[in-house]
């Protein structure tokens, strides 16, 4: 058992959240964890990418990339997309997921829609630099060409307070 204390009648309920518009959005790697693969031969590299700008900021957008898997395709397009995230950041030779948290760059997001169980949900479909430069595209789909109004926020060093940071 866990103590709450808590009174909901404080506090506003959280509303539906709705996918986010296929666009390009501001981001900074928040999490990442590898984890099992479903079938239990492989792993996967869970990316939660917080939403730093604009009208989503909070947001976050979900990515997993297949780093070890039976089939040598879904590894070389998770290889191609950790080259991708690497790029965007600047991290050429991470030797841990840790060093490419907090580091703005753009996420290029669209739908996959909704089948059988399974609701409509964001799919990453590429990386830019937080300049908006280098698009890398992985998998399958269209980068889109436009997306909501977005400000490019510059890296900042890791010594200084980040722009998305409480104060």
């Amino acid at each position: 058992m866990v103590e709450l204390n808590f009174d909901a009648n404080d506090v506003e309920p959280m509303g539906v959240l709705e996918v986010l518009p296929i666009g390009e959005y501001t981001v900074v790697i928040s999490e990442t964890d590898m984890k099992e693969a479903s079938t239990g031969k492989g792993q996967y590299l869970q990316l939660v990418f917080s939403v730093i700008d604009g009208e989503y900021k909070g947001r976050k957008i979900f990515d997993r990339l297949n780093i070890v898997n039976e089939s040598t395709t879904a590894q070389e397009i998770a290889q191609r997309g950790l080259s991708s995230i690497c790029r965007a950041v600047k991290v050429m030779h991470p030797q841990d997921s840790d060093e490419l948290k907090d580091i703005p760059l753009i996420v290029v997001v669209g739908i996959r829609p909704a089948k059988g169980e399974y609701q409509a949900s964001n799919v990453v479909k590429g990386y830019k630099n937080a300049d908006g430069s280098n698009v890398e595209k992985i998998g399958g789909g269209t980068i889109p060409e436009k997306g909501p109004e977005k400000k490019s926020v510059p890296a900042v060093p890791a010594a200084k307070k980040k722009p998305w940071e409480k104060k």
